[in-house]
């Protein structure tokens, strides 16, 4: 399907409330498209949203082909403008070159008709005359040329119009600048809904797509969710512990297929794999302790620390996995998240949401949940959501929705295609699960479902 048919095809499903199918991306460079359900009060399907392309137009072959077309037609009428314009010139030369042979003619009359003394004189007069003809034989020529020419040019412009006249009824009699109105039109409403449904819950995981293999087993790597538009710079760090250098790609495509990167120095090793990068600063836990650190990644200077009280460090409550994952950061729509456990909570989840600037703890939430039972877990729309293991068959399980501060068990398959997760974290900006599975860097998909009110 074109992407101009499928852009039309999502605006008539709106209309009509039906759900659309799923389809995943041609290609990384089209970016991750978000699948949201959304019913009335009464339970009726409104619509599945699929996060609208941008210039969809632009990569629309047939309405590119109707563009280059019309430009094409435009350049023959400027053309033939200009041919009809030599033509007319030329055709004056051809005129006097009549006027000057008939002269020519009167003149052999005379000649034939004249005594002998005057035919020197009318010789030389005729002479005369053919110097002065001489020049306009290569203008009679190019002026057949042109002629030539301005025939080659209508029967193009016949041929052309005549695939505009197909074009048309194909894309249904529209031309190229209503399509793309009403195209654009389409965008600002799918836009406009996606905004209207910006947080959902989790119903579903796609399978994941492998963007990289490399580094070692454990680790982490992200993009950062509040970056700038064309900022698409991705964040790796290899390894758990005792490492202190993050790696910089300009972007997803120099990640996938180059190692052209630029390396930054923390000044303290992190620990785990719970590491974030969020409005150009990255947040790591500090190695061996409950410290949280705020690094300004442009001036790579602290901006600032805090001891995340009573949390447990150093492989005392961590992932099931082990890997020092004690503490784990994260953002989702709402903001930084800690995820980790305490004594006073008998090792059980403790979820706090931060201040970006101050690191504070804004408001905290004791959960049931055993921190050393969890594989892993990510934050969507201020709901926790964690696995059951990290290795073999995983699913997520359990979500903890911190608006109406209650849980569930729910079942979520998650294709775990490498055998060992260790980190899985929530992308608000590309709604997309980032995951570190056995030395593979990977992306999962997820569906959003949506009430609304």
């Amino acid at each position: 399907m074109e992407p101009a048919e499928k852009v039309l095809r999502v605006a008539l499903l709106l209309l009509m409330g039906t759900e659309l199918t799923q389809v995943f991306p041609a290609n990384p460079e089209d970016g991750w498209q978000v699948f949201s359900s959304a019913q009335d009060t009464e339970g009726r399907c409104v619509c599945t949203v699929v996060a609208p392309q941008q210039t969809v137009c632009s990569r629309d072959a047939r309405t590119k082909q109707l563009k280059q077309l019309l430009e094409k037609v435009q350049n023959m009428t400027q053309s033939i403008e200009v041919l009809d314009q030599r033509t007319q010139r030329d055709l004056q030369y051809v005129e006097r070159m009549e006027v000057q042979l008939k002269g020519l003619e009167n003149k052999f009359k005379q000649v034939e008709d004249g005594h002998e003394s005057n035919t020197a004189r009318q010789y030389k007069a005729i002479k005369a005359k053919m110097d002065e003809l001489r020049p306009l034989i290569p203008v009679l020529e190019a002026y057949k040329a042109d002629a030539r020419l301005v025939v080659q040019f209508r029967e193009e412009a016949a041929n052309v119009t005549a695939l505009l006249s197909n074009l048309q009824e194909q894309l249904g009699g529209l031309d190229y600048q209503d399509l793309n109105s009403r195209v654009s039109n389409l965008e600002e409403r799918l836009r406009a809904c996606m905004q209207k449904l910006a947080c959902g819950k989790l119903t579903g995981i796609s399978e994941p797509v492998t963007i990289k293999t490399s580094g070692s087993r454990f680790g982490s790597w992200m993009t950062d969710p509040a970056a700038p538009p064309g900022d698409n710079r991705v964040w790796y760090m290899d390894g758990y512990h005792n490492n202190r250098f993050v790696r910089e790609y300009p972007s997803m495509e120099d990640f996938m297929t180059t190692d052209n990167f630029t390396s930054h120095r923390l000044p303290h090793p992190w620990s785990g794999t719970g590491q974030v990068v969020y409005n150009g600063s990255i947040y790591y836990n500090k190695f061996q302790s409950h410290t949280i650190i705020r690094f300004d990644l442009s001036t790579s200077l602290i901006s600032r620390t805090r001891q995340l009280d009573f949390a447990g460090y150093n492989n005392m409550y961590h992932y099931s996995w082990g890997g020092h994952s004690d503490i784990d950061l994260m953002v989702d729509e709402g903001g930084l998240w800690a995820v980790y456990a305490t004594n006073q909570n008998a090792g059980n989840i403790v979820l706090s949401q931060l201040s970006p600037n101050t690191l504070q703890i804004i408001r905290s939430w004791t959960t049931n949940h055993p921190k050393r039972s969890a594989g892993e877990a990510f934050m969507i729309c201020g709901t926790l959501y964690v696995t059951n293991g990290y290795s073999g068959g995983t699913k997520v399980y359990y979500a903890y929705s911190t608006n109406s501060s209650t849980y569930e068990y729910i079942d979520i398959p998650l294709t775990n295609q490498y055998s060992h997760l260790s980190m899985l974290d929530y992308n608000p900006r590309d709604r997309a699960l980032y995951a570190w599975n056995n030395g593979h860097q990977v992306l999962y998909n997820v569906t959003l479902f949506h009430i609304i009110k």
